[in-house]
């Protein structure tokens, strides 16, 4: 019987396995970052252990930073000292910090693939969610806790049960206006934010294929937002260009011996799957989420539900997010003002996202009563927006260009969506005060943002392409 792209990867990293427990399992790269780091580094203070593989382990900071006047000491109390402690813990176990001020500085998921650290083939942990993302490259990448952290940091290994096996298959041609958040979206609001709990999902299929690498991060980041440990996909062609010449990539002979495990990175045609879904791409227009969960979406023309469209399990829950964002079932979103947009976060913060709405703003003004915040993911992201003209495209529309940071994606720095103001967001998460305490979010793609910034309102984006 031949093996899933999941099963090639996460047998060959088990290095203990024992019937009824969980596997003991190698880790290749560990990301680290100021928030869930600090007990982990006391921890191994307290039991007298140094970090067990420090050339493995890479960290920056990015939940906590400021995005305006990052050469300035940081304001919030508490950030800063996460901020700080995370430049002690680094100097003091030997790790290489990116943090503010170095020129690789970004949000953990967008530097390391953009520096070649994430190749496929590998296990990655990092004490965030959303590691999922670098399962674009063929990789096995979740999220872990802050004890994980810590049993990572000693032992470079962790306990873990193995999860389901899902394939997700999407073929046929995007139309126009549809990208890859979209997708995401569509797929959640199809299964629910619980529907692919317990399984690894590979995402598969003609329309996959045809993504770029960005935008199969984008798809992967959210996988954790259906219930899944995370997301992968095979690697091709358009992952090896990817990843050749970046910094951390194979270089000469080694490139060729990578290549050619790589090449070997698919699920075989005989592999089995615990469960498979199949999309249409056809089906799937720009999306919007109307609720406090991932999985209250809908296609941009469509009606909220009403309570009897809705599962009786799931009418309490429901009920109390259309009160929470203000909105009445039956009705259209479409028209519906906003106070802010966002365009961020390491779902859609990478140089294709900010591309993609510069060609869509260039030359028009954002509406008056709207505030924009553009966040990049990265230093780099930012240097290369800047090297475009990108940033003068912003100005000019009059949208504030920033410097990288996790920003407005969570209440947990400077940037905060004030109480009761609506948002339209390309971050991962709606949940209730998210984007700071009583903020209203509505997630959508990086087109449907730069729409919403234009014109003032939730707006169907094709209707401007």
């Amino acid at each position: 019987m031949g093996k899933t792209l999941f099963d090639k990867i996460w047998d060959a990293h088990v290095v203990q396995r024992k019937e009824g427990h969980p596997d003991v399992l190698y880790i290749d790269t560990h990301f680290i970052h100021e928030v869930t780091s600090p007990q982990a580094f006391d921890g191994l203070r307290r039991r007298g252990i140094r970090v067990r593989r420090p050339d493995r382990t890479f960290a920056t900071a990015d939940h906590n930073v400021p995005t305006l006047n990052q050469h300035l000491p940081i304001r919030e109390e508490l950030s800063r000292r996460q901020v700080e402690m995370l430049t002690r813990n680094c100097e003091e176990f030997g790790i290489e910090l990116y943090g503010l001020g170095h020129p690789f500085q970004g949000i953990v998921h967008v530097i390391g693939p953009e520096l070649g650290i994430t190749q496929p083939g590998m296990t990655i942990v990092c004490g965030d969610s959303h590691t999922s993302t670098h399962g674009a490259f063929g990789t096995i990448a979740f999220g872990i806790g802050t004890s994980e952290v810590e049993q990572v940091l000693a032992t470079q290994c962790i306990l873990q049960y193995k999860p389901r096996k899902m394939r997700i298959t999407i073929d046929g041609q995007l139309k126009k206006g549809v990208v890859s958040k979209d997708i995401i979206l569509y797929i959640i609001s199809r299964i629910s934010a619980s529907g692919a709990t317990g399984y690894f999902v590979e995402y598969a299929g003609s329309t996959i294929r045809s993504l770029s690498m960005e935008a199969r991060m984008t798809i992967c980041n959210m996988s954790i937002e259906m219930g899944a440990r995370g997301g992968m996909i095979a690697p091709d062609e358009t992952t090896f260009a990817y990843i050749q010449g970046r910094r951390f990539a194979p270089k000469g002979a080694d490139w060729e011996r990578a290549l050619a495990y790589w090449k070997t990175l698919y699920s075989d045609p005989d592999a089995v799957f615990d469960k498979k879904l199949h999309f249409d791409a056809a089906d799937i227009e720009p999306m919007i989420t109307y609720g406090t969960n991932p999985g209250m979406g809908i296609k941009i023309t469509e009606t909220i539900p009403t309570p009897v469209q809705v599962a009786e399990k799931e009418r309490a829950s429901f009920e109390r997010a259309l009160h929470y964002m203000g909105l009445q079932p039956g009705t259209r979103l479409l028209n519906q003002p906003v106070d802010y947009v966002f365009i961020g976060s390491c779902t859609n913060s990478r140089i294709e996202d900010l591309r993609m709405v510069a060609n869509f703003v260039k030359g028009k003004k954002k509406a008056p009563n709207v505030e924009v915040w553009v966040v990049p993911g990265s230093k780099q992201v930012e240097a290369q927006a800047r090297k475009e003209g990108i940033d003068r495209i912003f100005e000019e529309a009059g949208f504030q260009l920033r410097g990288p940071g996790c920003s407005a994606c969570l209440g947990m720095n400077e940037d905060k969506i004030p109480p009761g103001k609506y948002c339209v967001s390309t971050s991962n998460r709606n949940f209730e005060g998210r984007q700071g305490p009583q903020a209203r979010t509505f997630l959508a793609s990086p087109l449907t943002a730069a729409a919403a910034a234009i014109t003032g309102k939730i707006v169907d984006v094709r209707e401007f392409l």
